[in-house]
């Protein structure tokens, strides 16, 4: 799967290459990349579902899907809407905050399982709809996500004359698909590393504490942070 992912890479850049278009289409490419490729609450999710092999297809294509329409909306001008609206993204961000709490703290009760192993996972496989959700919901209740795609990319976008600033969104939108669907399904070479119950417990330790700083910078940036550093730190 990873060599199929390089070569459509590979062939992506010959073709931006041959229609001209490599510049903003390659600078799309690379800041979406810059963007994407961190460890945060959406990637985590990614990685786990890959490793367990439960609807990698569905969970990639949705990230990669809402990646799209707000890349989409931010080059087409709607990042000003954004940045006008305060209200929306404390919101969102309190949201946010609180389902990547419980998230969090549902990685953590994991970690203390008792002899979990792969063979745990592939027996006791999570349904469809409540992966859906729940790739909805990280993926949508991170207001950090409207920034960096709509806001952030948007503004970028409109550097470039003409076409160019769609030829940037295309290129960020194609590093988006990449970069998913490789997590997803390139994380199953690392299933024998999870057959071990201790593995598990370092991956669901992991993601307990990227949920939870997430959740707190989400809450600073809503100004309940500053709220809560104060009365446990008078």
């Amino acid at each position: 799967m990873f060599s199929v992912g390089v070569g459509y890479f590979a062939s992506i850049l010959v073709l931006a290459k041959l229609v001209g278009m490599e510049i903003p289409y390659l600078t799309g490419m690379a800041t979406g990349a810059s963007l994407i490729i961190a460890i945060g609450a959406q990637n985590a999710f990614v990685l786990t579902q890959g490793i367990r092999k439960q609807h990698r297809f569905v969970v990639a294509l949705i990230c990669s899907l809402c990646d799209a329409i707000l890349i989409s909306a931010g080059v087409a001008g709607m990042g000003s809407l954004i940045e006008q609206s305060p209200l929306l993204l404390s919101i969102a961000s309190i949201a946010g905050a609180l389902f990547l709490g419980v998230y969090g703290l549902k990685s953590l009760l994991s970690a203390f399982h008792a002899d979990r192993g792969m063979e745990e996972s592939t027996e006791q496989p999570v349904s469809r709809k409540q992966v859906i959700f729940t790739t909805l919901a990280i993926t949508l209740l991170n207001p950090h996500v409207y920034l960096d795609t709509v806001v952030l990319l948007g503004s970028i976008s409109a550097t470039f004359s003409g076409t160019g600033r769609y030829l940037f969104g295309g290129g960020a939108v194609t590093m988006s698909f990449f970069w998913f669907f490789i997590l997803a399904y390139g994380s199953s070479f690392l299933a024998p590393l999870f057959r071990k119950s201790i593995t598990w417990r370092i991956l669901d330790t992991g993601i307990c504490l990227v949920m939870w700083s997430i959740a707190y910078k989400l809450l600073v940036y809503s100004g309940i942070g500053d709220a809560v550093r104060v009365f446990f730190l008078p």
